[in-house]
């Protein structure tokens, strides 16, 4: 399933996202804005996961004195598609 997230509170605007129906495994995710370095390797390390690992690794991330992050947003992108 691909779907497109718009973000909040991050310096991100938007996150897409590929992951496979059957089987919960991200194959793509890409960050539209924000940081390139740190959303690019975000992107790079998460693709081929389970979505469940990476939420459960990635929910509550924080960006200083934010109380979310470009991470803690992929969660909470990832936990809407699977509860469609």
């Amino acid at each position: 399933m691909k779907t497109v997230y718009e973000t909040k509170g991050t310096c991100s605007k938007a996150i897409e996202l590929d992951v496979d129906d059957a089987t919960g495994i991200i194959n793509s995710v890409q960050f539209i804005g924000g940081c390139a370095g740190n959303t690019t390797g975000i992107s790079q390390l998460v693709r081929g996961m389970k979505a469940e690992d990476v939420i459960n690794r990635l929910e509550g991330v924080r960006c200083g004195l934010k109380p979310t992050s470009c991470p803690d947003q992929l969660a909470t992108a990832l936990r809407q598609m699977i509860q469609k």
